[in-house]
């Protein structure tokens, strides 16, 4: 059984995630973006848009500066597909069969095999309409015989749409400019060979996603490869893929839980990355792994009444090195051309004025890359913002 430090695990996973790799010096294009998928392997989506939506800041915080159309023309060529996968996702088209079984069952989602039950004529009847008109969004279909009530009530034809792309039925695409799904039939969307491709069983499909897992996080517990995927039930697949030799069975310091390696999972000597990380992004989105692996406690408090947030609305982790080394609450202010660095905070024990230095440096990175041409305006909460005051100065 492999053994590992807490420092070597860090290394491991930062590496799996694409941070051993230098950011491109030059053009930034379709290659790269291919790159970081093979690390990270699908991109979570998400709609607040207060700094940038956080689709984009995975690719940011591994390739720097890099045109934005990065995903929407991956896309549109056929190379993407959005499924809900850990959340609603990003993911390489030629991972859809894996997920043949879940369209089949889709098991996470009661209430709306209840609605398909009982509405069959609805849902043929909304497909009959993307066969004859094309695209739709759900405000094409709009249908409601009630009020509307919170945030996530949607109408039943909102509803029939929400079914038929969650049986692949009906794939989805995204609006640039207000970020809703356009939904067509799936093939339409998703290149022949793919749909046409053998569909592994659940077992074999979760097995695999298994493996992908732990090639992206290059070592992680049974809890942490199975929240990847959002998978549940997976404790003898895990055994079955280390007596297979696809997995290696592994302790790390400190961690309670028996841990799981990829045999190509790789143990640098440093990882000199700098980097915001999204709140979705997966070095820090099983927020108990965060813990294990970098003592870093983060909840994301978009959620939380102003009054009891304690960072902050749009909080990023910030990354150097092999650490977690501070946390920063940032709005991109479109009309006057500036990134608002409203709080910034450090982990204890950080040599500020090196952090803050490195901070400004990534900060002023991203504010280019954003357009925001007035540079970054530095607010007065946080620890951390004399220091940001000092090191921008």
């Amino acid at each position: 059984m492999t053994e590992l430090s807490r420092s070597q695990a860090r290394r491991i996973a930062l590496h799996a995630q694409g941070f051993g790799n230098k950011r491109p010096a030059g053009r930034v294009d379709r290659r790269h973006l291919r790159k970081v998928l093979d690390h990270v392997g699908l991109i979570q989506i998400d709609s607040v848009n207060v700094l940038v939506r956080s689709q984009e800041l995975p690719l940011f915080a591994r390739l720097g500066a890099h045109p934005r159309s990065l995903i929407p023309d991956a896309t549109a060529a056929g190379e993407l597909f959005e499924y809900w996968v850990h959340e609603a996702c990003h993911v390489p088209v030629e991972q859809r069969p894996l997920y043949g079984w879940a369209m089949e069952r889709h098991p996470r989602w009661k209430s709306l095999r209840e609605f398909a039950a009982e509405r069959h004529d609805l849902i043929a009847s909304v497909l009959d309409r993307l066969r004859a008109d094309g695209p739709l969004v759900a405000s094409d279909l709009a249908m409601r015989d009630r009020p509307k009530g919170e945030w996530w009530d949607w109408d039943d034809g909102k509803l029939a749409l929400e079914h038929l792309f969650r049986t692949g039925e009906v794939a989805a695409t995204r609006r640039p400019n207000d970020f809703a799904r356009v939904y067509d039939l799936a093939e339409r969307v998703i290149p022949d060979a793919v749909l046409n491709a053998p569909t592994p069983s659940e077992h074999d499909a979760k097995k695999e996603l298994l493996v992908l897992a732990a090639s992206y996080h290059g070592v992680g517990t049974a809890a942490d490869l199975a929240d990847y995927h959002r998978l549940v039930h997976c404790r003898p697949l895990l055994d079955e893929l280390v007596e297979e030799g696809r997995l290696l069975a592994a302790t790390v310091e400190g961690w309670k839980q028996q841990a799981y390696m990829h045999p190509d999972a790789h143990l640098p000597r440093w990882v000199r990355a700098r980097a915001l990380l999204s709140p979705f992004d997966p070095v820090v989105w099983f927020r108990d792994r965060g813990e294990r692996l970098f003592g870093f406690h983060y909840r994301i408090e978009i959620y939380v009444p102003k009054p009891k947030r304690r960072y902050g609305y749009y909080v990023l982790p910030f990354l150097l090195g092999d650490s977690l080394v501070g946390r920063v609450d940032l709005k991109a202010d479109r009309a006057n051309g500036r990134l608002l660095v409203i709080g910034a905070y450090g982990e204890p024990g950080i040599a500020e004025a090196d952090v803050a230095q490195e901070m400004v440096a990534e900060l002023r990175l991203m504010a280019d890359w954003l357009g925001l041409g007035h540079g970054i305006e530095l607010g007065s909460r946080g620890d951390l913002m004399a220091a940001l005051r000092r090191a921008s100065s």
